[in-house]
């Protein structure tokens, strides 16, 4: 006999319909979900009326207002690690607990950026290329001791790290703050741009400097782009704002494939205006043969291509997602909270 849907849940997103349609399906049955993406606050607040838990994904403003139109609400959960836009004291005035929930595959994204900067520096592929090789023109191989080696046989050139760059993040969101926590104290400077500004306080823990979108292209040694789709970010990174960026500069992408001009990229590449680029999404998904990032690749340009997995290889979405419920479920059945705010 299915278990009857006994707890009301309203579910708020920026994320699109397939996102939302695998959090519906990962939803225990006892739980009954509406999912709202970008709600008004008239729309949510007549919705969480009769809500007994609200689950926020990644962003969104929850002040008093909000929890003071759901009389019944137990708990605020925040998928994501970041609360500051909730506002905790309201909450804990109304008696309703607030949690956030770190989300796996948002952490394996940002570890996946940091190996795409740090392959472009050391110039991985190119490097890698060479010591398959093997090839003898590069002199008389001697077995290595002490004071016997072969230092940079191949006389490779500009091949560096990430101490003392400069790094841009557009599109901050989630992502990009698990990217800034790792970066933390590698003496990197990070700069960030994104349609709503942190709190100061956020940028400071954070160690971020906000600037405007020009400003982050002509000063980044990395261009991080982290941008969903929408209409205004399609094609944003065309060839007008790649002309923007330092010469030499480094492009890593784990956003929207469909942000990037890819032929005016590869361009930029080509005729090294660019220093490479390392991208785990593309515009057309799987990638085109006919990709000209694909022949960069293959001719040792500094290019390194993901098959968009900077997420990990999780079977199904669906599952992933169960996950997200766990405190909710925890409450209901009065066990212990996980990372427990207020």
């Amino acid at each position: 006999m299915k278990e009857r849907r006994q707890y009301r849940v309203v579910f708020i997103t920026e994320r699109g319909l397939r996102h939302q349609q695998d959090a519906l399906e990962a939803a225990p049955p006892i739980l009954d979900v509406v999912i709202l993406r970008q709600p008004d606050p008239e729309t949510l607040r007549s919705h969480l009326a009769g809500a007994d838990y609200l689950i926020s994904e990644r962003a969104g403003v929850i002040d008093a207002r909000l929890i003071n139109s759901a009389p019944k609400l137990k708990l605020i959960l925040r998928l994501g690690s970041t609360t500051h836009d909730i506002d905790l004291d309201a909450a804990q005035a109304a008696r309703v607990i607030v949690c956030y929930w770190p989300v796996s595959t948002v952490i394996y994204v940002a570890e996946h950026m940091v190996m795409q900067m740090l392959a472009l520096s050391k110039k991985l592929h190119e490097s890698e290329a060479i010591a398959l090789d093997a090839n003898p023109s590069w002199g008389e191989s001697k077995r290595t001791d002490e004071d016997t080696f072969a230092y940079n046989w191949s006389g490779r050139k500009n091949v560096n790290g990430l101490w003392q760059r400069t790094i841009g993040i557009l599109g901050l969101g989630e992502i990009g703050v698990e990217l800034a926590r790792r970066l933390k104290g590698w003496n990197c400077t990070l700069i960030y741009n994104k349609r709503r500004r942190l709190p100061q306080k956020v940028e400071v823990d954070l160690g971020l400097s906000y600037v405007e979108k020009d400003t982050l292209l002509a000063q980044s040694d990395f261009v991080a782009n982290l941008l969903p789709y929408f209409p205004n970010t399609d094609m944003l990174l065309d060839a007008a704002k790649i002309a923007k960026m330092k010469k030499g500069a480094f492009i890593v992408s784990c956003g929207s494939g469909s942000v990037i001009d890819e032929q005016a990229l590869a361009e930029a590449i080509k005729n090294r205006r660019l220093g490479g680029a390392a991208l785990d999404t593309f515009e057309w998904e799987p990638i085109k043969a006919g990709n000209l990032l694909i022949d960069l690749a293959k001719d040792n340009y500094n290019v390194l291509l993901t098959p968009h997995i900077a997420a990990g290889t999780i079977s199904a979405a669906q599952e992933q997602r169960v996950g997200d419920y766990t405190n909710i479920m925890n409450h209901i059945n009065n066990a212990p909270l996980n990372y427990r705010v207020a």
